[in-house]
């Protein structure tokens, strides 16, 4: 799997392209999984046969990878589908892997190791249409009450909450949050997205109360351990930047405390931020830019979500309703 065509390609992936840390392991386990795929279908040359005999299985092993990477063809892209499908993979999983050798190819097309990709050819699977789950809005109030506020962890974890309620934001977006980033004065947060793509949020009156609590009883009871640490505004215990496991594992305990369904991730609060706006009158085109989303197909979907009042938009409106 390490061969240097790769490591090309995750450094590429890394310092030009900025991708996230989660899109870089997805990446990373799509491609061993062909990579394992293409071992298993092609029969081992003479050449790697005496490598492996001879137990040399460094740079020259990595040489018979390589030449089995640039030798892929469209036909090959197929029978790894037609695999994918057999062991029961949903269309999206297939699609993600697709697309991560379709981006990996085209890479090696524009380094100039191959004249064309294998992939260009190869449709994406059609997707399954799923609408994202979102809560109400007194399922929103019932979660909010479910911190502790008389503790320093309590007051983060409904600070956290209502700042994704507010702004929208990924849960990686949240953890990424210095204390800088917000202007308590005018109200906004200053957010880098994927990508490193940088916007400017607003944030309602109650999260910003929510954070100011918070900070005042950070400063209070704990020491911060290092200069880096000291700018992060959400931290666990020991006052490092908390994870995005640790977010998903604090929602997952106010969830049961609240009677919620268990499968709601932070990220069904960011869909529910977007539907509850568009709700209330907000369009579409404004939503993007709150989302952070670079086309405005990808916030279409909450189109679905907001039938309740282009119903009584109809009612009101139209003649004949």
């Amino acid at each position: 799997m390490n061969t240097p065509l790769i490591q090309e390609f995750f450094s590429y992936l890394n310092y030009e392209k900025h991708f996230s840390e989660h899109t870089l392991k997805c990446y990373s386990t799509d491609l061993q999984q062909f990579i394992e795929f293409l071992d298993g279908t092609s029969a081992p040359t003479p050449a790697a046969e005496s490598y492996q005999a001879s137990g040399r299985t460094g740079t020259a092993l990595a040489l018979e990878v390589r030449a089995e990477i640039l030798a892929v063809t469209s036909a090959t892209i197929r029978e790894f589908l037609v695999v994918l499908h057999n062991k029961n993979y949903t269309r999206a999983t297939t699609a993600r892997k697709l697309a991560t050798l379709r981006s990996f190819y085209k890479f090696l097309v524009r380094r100039g190791y191959l004249q064309s990709s294998p992939v260009t050819v190869i449709r994406t699977p059609k997707q399954e249409k799923r609408l994202p789950k979102f809560l109400e809005e007194d399922q929103v109030e019932a979660l909010f009450r479910a911190p502790d506020r008389s503790t320093l962890l309590g007051l983060r974890d409904l600070a956290m909450l209502e700042v994704i309620y507010s702004t929208g934001v990924r849960v990686s977006e949240l953890v990424g949050l210095d204390i800088a980033d917000i202007d308590f004065d005018q109200g906004i947060l200053h957010i880098r997205g994927k990508g490193r793509r940088e916007r400017l949020a607003p944030a309602g009156q109650r999260a910003l109360e929510a954070v100011t609590e918070y900070l005042a009883k950070l400063q209070q009871q704990q020491h911060r351990p290092d200069e880096a640490a000291q700018q992060a505004l959400f931290v666990n215990k020991s006052g490092q930047r908390l994870s995005t496991r640790s977010v998903r594992r604090k929602l997952d305990k106010y969830l049961a405390q609240a009677n919620l369904d268990p499968s709601i991730s932070p990220h069904t609060l960011r869909h529910t931020f977007a539907t509850h706006m568009l709700n209330r009158g907000a369009d579409l085109r404004s939503v993007q830019e709150l989302l952070g989303h670079r086309s405005l197909s990808t916030t279409q979907i909450y189109t679905h979500l907001t039938t309740g009042r282009l119903k009584e938009v109809y009612d009101k409106a139209h003649p004949r309703s």
